[in-house]
């Protein structure tokens, strides 16, 4: 029997003036763990009129990950903050009880050809923790734990897993993981996982239960703990997951909550302009017309 008990295809998305690959949510499988939001940016190449222009908008109740195989972005965010995140490297907002925070291809880059490429990610905060402050963390790319095993690399990107700490602060259990074969290789990574688990596969193809299994696919497991594949040679995938919440989530365009009256109280707040504003930013994207929030797990 296998144990995969579900295939996510990447669907086409616009998110303004980019199209996205989403992977979740999906109309069966909402969250994997306390992840509730993957999309795969590009890859994508920009000519010297083109650039990423995401103006201010809000979050609540969860965090934010950005991770980039190519190209730049800068991050602003009603803190203050103002990082530029690079390839390799990680910008983790934590929105709790809010934030604003915009994301535009830096300036140096804005009239000059570029590659984008990269994943965009929302975890889910633990009900306790879906009203804290605001945070902002960024990572070097030489911070993150990297090890190689039976001819895999390996790099945790954030959480734990076999023993090892990502220093991105997470708020519950979970684990982001990027594996890279360098040739034919079998991997049992079961002992190691931990609650829901997803693997997407980025680049190259894996191998399970006599099954071949492509890029842009999102597996997710039956059983974390019974993980087995072969990678090819040259493949590059993501492993993500961890406990789930034993509560359901409503989902409103960028806004999470255990309630549908948090997601209410941030509308009208995103309404009247009362999230901090971001530094240096004049415009805004509009609360969009949609009736109201979607619950599930």
């Amino acid at each position: 029997m296998s144990n995969i008990s579900l295939i996510i295809e990447e669907r086409p998305r616009d998110i303004g003036n980019f199209l996205v690959g989403r992977l979740l949510p999906f109309s069966s499988k909402r969250m994997v763990g306390p992840f509730i939001f993957i999309d795969h940016m590009g890859p994508a190449r920009l000519s010297g009129y083109q650039n990423i222009d995401i103006a201010p908008h809000p979050h609540i109740g969860l965090s934010t990950l950005t991770y980039l195989f190519e190209g730049a972005i800068m991050h602003k965010d009603g803190m203050g903050s103002e990082m530029e995140i690079k390839p390799g490297q990680v910008n983790w907002m934590t929105a709790g009880k809010g934030i604003a925070h915009s994301e535009r291809t830096p300036e140096y880059l804005r009239t000059s050809e570029k590659q984008l490429h990269g994943l965009q990610i929302w975890v889910a905060l633990p009900k306790h923790l879906e009203q804290m402050e605001p945070e902002f963390y960024h990572a070097e790319a030489d911070v993150l734990p990297e090890w190689e095993h039976g001819g895999v690399n390996y790099k945790l990107i954030a959480g734990r897993f076999a023993g090892k700490a990502s220093p991105v602060p997470v708020y519950s259990p979970l684990y982001f993981l990027e594996l890279k074969s360098n040739g034919r290789q079998t991997v049992k990574i079961g002992a190691e996982l931990y609650g829901e688990c997803g693997l997407y596969i980025l680049e190259g193809s894996i191998e399970s239960e006599g099954t071949t299994y492509q890029p842009k696919e999102l597996l997710v497991a039956k059983n974390s703990r019974l993980c087995e594949f072969t990678m090819a040679a040259g493949t590059t995938i993501y492993f993500f997951g961890g406990e789930p919440f034993p509560e359901g989530r409503f989902i409103y365009w960028n806004f999470v909550a255990t309630s549908q009256e948090l997601i209410e109280r941030a509308k009208q707040k995103w309404r009247d302009q009362e999230f901090a504003p971001v530094p240096g930013e004049t415009d805004f994207i509009p609360l969009p017309p949609e009736p109201r929030g979607l619950k599930f797990k």
